[in-house]
């Protein structure tokens, strides 16, 4: 048990040190041999626990992506919340805000950090695209939605709402931000075949709320 505990506490110092130097110097100019710098570390040390730099950067984003994770996880395993607010919830659910600081998110949307911010994205698609589709089939099978491509439609909303509503790409005003999230509301109505306005009041009435974070 201490010889994993200290692995662990290794890895995550190494991780830790990795993540501030990729938002302050950018990830393209931060070096592994600037990482060692840090840790204060011999290079087979760092081979040791990362293979690259490359896969310092997809550890540093599993650990952004994981927390929506187990957020939206905990809202799928809640049997007692009817299949349309999860749904609803699960998207409120994806805001990091509350979790990474304005500094880091700034340092994020950076141009130097434009690879990194990149593969937030992509990863962030490819993880909560399953999730997500589980949450619509459950509804399918439960006869309220209708939808002919879950995965696929999920795969397109999900990049269409983390892309457009990220400041770092599209600067928007709060009130476009706003008619941007209704937009996709109304879109997600149409993708699954929902009465006009009904997915769209009940993620009003979550949002104004301020429930469906998943931290219930």
């Amino acid at each position: 048990m201490r010889i994993t505990k200290d692995y662990d506490e290794r890895k995550n110092e190494i991780l830790d040190v990795a993540e501030k130097l990729f938002y302050q110097k950018g990830y393209e100019k931060c070096t592994v041999n600037d990482i060692l710098k840090q840790v204060n570390i011999a290079k087979g040390t760092f081979y040791y626990y990362f293979k690259s730099k490359e896969e310092v950067l997809e550890g540093v984003v599993d650990r952004i992506s994981e927390i929506i994770l187990i957020r939206i996880e905990a809202i799928l395993d809640n049997k007692a919340i009817p299949v349309e607010e999860k749904l609803a919830r699960a998207f409120l659910a994806m805001s990091i805000q509350d979790q990474i600081s304005t500094d880091v998110l700034e340092s994020m949307h950076q141009s130097n950090n434009a690879l990194m911010h990149q593969y937030v994205l992509n990863q962030m698609v490819n993880k909560l695209a399953p999730i997500i589709c589980q949450i619509v089939e459950q509804g399918i099978s439960e006869n309220k939605w209708n939808c002919r491509f879950p995965y696929e439609y999920m795969q397109i909303f999900l990049v269409a709402t983390l892309t457009l509503t990220d400041e770092g790409i599209f600067e928007q005003t709060p009130e476009k931000q706003q008619t941007l999230i209704m937009a996709f509301v109304s879109m997600m109505e149409d993708m699954l075949s929902i009465q006009e306005g009904e997915f769209l009041n009940l993620f009003g009435k979550l949002q104004n709320s301020g429930e469906g974070s998943g931290h219930e």
